[in-house]
């Protein structure tokens, strides 16, 4: 049995250290624990994946400590079994919440159109009325500046205007009003 545990600890542990010194490397950014949440990275936090390569790596490398350990205390199999499976079971656990949490901090840093909703900006080319073309609109979002085309339902904005964002029409497009703030301040004066 010190074989079986051995091994366990030294073809678990070193599956581990391999994919994590290639993950530090840059060479291997998701390894073998690509998913089906590849495509949309903000689901791939949404559960624990205990059958990752990570987390079942650790499991078995754990696994065959606890079991050496167990054997050490002179109870045999009787305190090797559940010592290995307890922290077997603790290490796929631990790495598969650590893995979660990390892919939390994941952020591309792409601006998202649907971020502008409710944002206000100025007219760069002018917005013909009732939806009868598109003009563009520059705006101010994630702290950057973005250009969108920009068509809108009311009165015609000129070159300089003052709009809020009120929906996305497209990949590319907002539909945008008057600034309500701006023209609230212009109408005191």
């Amino acid at each position: 049995m010190d074989t079986f545990f051995l091994t366990c600890a030294i073809l678990g542990g070193g599956i581990l250290i391999v994919q994590l010194v290639l993950g530090m490397l840059g060479i291997v950014h998701d390894g073998l624990d690509h998913d089906a949440h590849a495509d949309h990275p903000e689901d791939a936090a949404a559960g624990l994946n205990l059958l990752s390569v990570r987390a079942l790596c650790a499991g078995i490398g754990f696994f065959g400590i606890g079991g050496m350990a167990g054997l050490a205390t002179g109870l045999g199999l009787l305190a090797a079994l559940p010592l290995g499976i307890a922290l077997g079971g603790a290490a796929m656990i631990g790495t598969a919440v650590i893995t979660r949490w990390m892919l939390t901090l994941e952020d591309d840093g792409s601006v998202s159109i649907h971020g502008a909703v409710g944002s206000t900006g100025t007219v760069y080319l002018a917005i013909p009325a009732e939806r009868a073309g598109a003009g563009k609109v520059v705006l101010t979002l994630q702290n950057r500046t973005v250009e969108y085309q920009a068509v809108t339902s009311q009165g015609a904005l000129p070159t300089g205007a003052s709009i809020l964002v009120v929906d996305v029409i497209g990949p590319d497009t907002v539909d945008v009003v008057p600034d309500p703030i701006t023209k609230e301040l212009s109408n005191a004066v």
